[in-house]
């Protein structure tokens, strides 16, 4: 696999970055995938825990009892 970028992807990238944290987001991670289409991009919200994706931010902890 190549990862070289040229100048272009480089400010798209910079400047989808300016845009965000202009916009006031705090926390930014950044992955790369080759699979989905160019300038395709995903949100996840933080819900104050480190824990982003998991049961919990879900709101669906799997291990209290019911």
């Amino acid at each position: 696999m190549d990862n070289t970028y040229n100048e272009k992807e480089i400010n798209d990238i910079i400047g989808m970055l300016d845009k965000l944290s202009n916009d006031g987001v705090s926390r930014i991670k950044v992955q790369m995938d080759e699979e989905k289409p160019e300038g395709d991009f995903k949100k996840e919200y933080h819900h104050g825990r480190c824990d982003v994706g998991s049961p919990w931010a879900k709101g669906c902890s799997f291990d209290v009892l019911e």
